[in-house]
């Protein structure tokens, strides 16, 4: 059985950073793209990053671009995003997702979600 486990999170004033960790169990973690989502409160799903199978390729929405970086070690089946100079805006609760870029979605065949961490900026 798939499964995905974040941690990480916590509430940090802006300005500041955090590292999220994904660790993944019941999958050949190597062989998958995996996915950064998140979801503010009152707001739709966002897609933040994706990396691909052996990290060669990063993709990030515009919103975190030069602020955030995924990364993950095959190794350690676990998945990495690294959040600094954090805005009040990028409070939401953070997901692990087993799919890319194009494929991330709840529902989506082939997709996994782990549970979340909550991120909150807040001075």
């Amino acid at each position: 059985e798939v499964h995905l486990v974040e941690s990480g999170g916590g509430l940090v004033e802006p300005g500041g950073s955090l590292r999220l960790s994904c660790a993944a169990s019941g999958f050949d973690f190597s062989t998958y793209h995996m996915t950064w989502a998140r979801q503010a409160p009152g707001k739709e799903l966002e897609w933040v990053s994706t990396i691909s199978l052996g990290g060669g390729n990063t993709y990030y929405a515009d919103s975190v671009k030069g602020r955030f970086t995924i990364s993950r070690d095959n190794g350690k089946n676990t998945l990495y995003l690294q959040l600094n100079s954090l805005k009040t805006e990028d409070t939401a609760m953070y997901y692990c997702v087993r799919g890319d870029n194009y494929n991330w979605r709840r529902g989506t065949p082939g997709t996994h979600w782990g549970q979340g961490t909550q991120v909150t900026v807040s001075s």
